[in-house]
């Protein structure tokens, strides 16, 4: 039964809306999503007090059957679109300046990562083939659709491991894992597709290839913003992508780093809630949909995000996320803020 204090999972939507007013407004608001998302949510985290309560049976069986948590998902599909579109027109209709221009690709990228990839990652853990197809559809814009298989089969089968290219080590900077952790993905796509396929019984260019469905889908993407919006337009494309993709992997960066499970004879020990970093700051777990009670995530993918809880032994980011993500820019200050925190967990 919905509560009166579920309603504030719509801050979600603020992004969009932030964005909105940066497509309006443009001149300095060009930079909106920027300043609310990581200026003013991690003011906001560090005013509003954390909270590490716990659902009884009961409650979870509720919140996990109320349909309310799903239409909230699947509102972002029309709104990550429509500011989309809305992107595409703003930029190539109005006379802007090269820092609008900036400013505005910035913040339709963050919202393609925020409302889009996010939401996508909690559609792609769901058994119905709707919401599966709605998490594919999330992932198309930002051109990063082969993350459906990497993450599911890939990423939580190896986290914490040397084969897990989304877990960043001790000492890395955030700005060596964008590359190891993109690369890293794709081609661990490319080898999980190929033993699925071999499973089957079937060829690489069988219907059964999703990569390849993948691919085709992106391009016809990318030709169809080419025939509609032209050359620039393309350019807005990828650069829309890439925002989103930074986004998504700087956030990959703090949810792991320098978190390894230990190899045990041939085998590495089970994943737990020891081996993702957690936070408890309400604003981010709002905005993100409870992304960043990632321990128990991590501990039980199925659960939905509405019934998400903080585990008791998962280690805990000093900040929420979006302030964790800023600090990882400047790996100096990371490094002295989180490997500290390494040590006091490995003692």
């Amino acid at each position: 039964m919905l509560i009166v204090k579920d309603i504030k999972y719509i801050l979600a939507f603020t992004i969009p809306i932030s964005c909105w007013i940066a497509l309006e407004m443009r001149g300095p608001f060009s930079y909106a999503t920027v300043v609310y998302a990581f200026g003013l949510i991690p003011i906001l985290e560090l005013l509003f007090s954390s909270s590490d309560s716990r659902y009884s049976d009961e409650q979870k069986s509720s919140r996990a059957a109320d349909v309310f948590f799903d239409v909230l998902l699947y509102l972002n599909v029309p709104l990550v679109f429509a500011t989309l579109y809305v992107g595409f027109q703003t930029l190539l209709t109005s006379e802007l300046l090269p820092y609008e221009q900036l400013g505005l690709v910035l913040s339709v990228g963050i919202v393609l990562g925020t409302n889009g990839i996010n939401v996508a990652h909690e559609l792609g853990h769901r058994v119905r083939k709707s919401e599966q197809l709605l998490a594919k559809l999330l992932l198309m814009p930002s051109l990063y659709m082969h993350f459906f298989i990497e993450h599911n089969l890939g990423h939580h089968k190896h986290v914490g491991t040397p084969e897990d290219p989304a877990t960043a080590r001790k000492n890395q900077s955030v700005y060596g894992f964008w590359w190891s952790s993109i690369t890293g993905q794709l081609i661990s796509a490319v080898k999980i597709q190929r033993h699925l396929l071999k499973v089957n019984q079937a060829g690489y260019f069988s219907l059964k290839n999703e990569l390849l469905w993948f691919a085709l889908i992106q391009l016809g993407y990318l030709m169809m913003v080419l025939w509609i919006f032209g050359s620039a337009g393309l350019f807005y494309a990828i650069g829309f992508a890439l925002v989103s993709v930074f986004l998504l992997e700087t956030i990959n960066y703090i949810e792991h780093y320098g978190l390894m499970r230990e190899l045990k004879g041939e085998r590495y020990e089970r994943v737990t809630p020891a081996h993702s970093w957690n936070s408890n700051h309400v604003i981010g777990r709002m905005v993100l949909y409870e992304l960043t009670r990632h321990s128990d995530h991590h501990h039980r993918a199925s659960k939905k995000y509405q019934v998400l809880e903080s585990i008791e032994e998962s280690p805990q980011l000093p900040y929420g996320y979006t302030t964790s993500m800023v600090i990882a820019l400047i790996p100096p200050l990371w490094f002295g803020l989180m490997n500290r925190r390494l040590t006091m967990l490995n003692n």
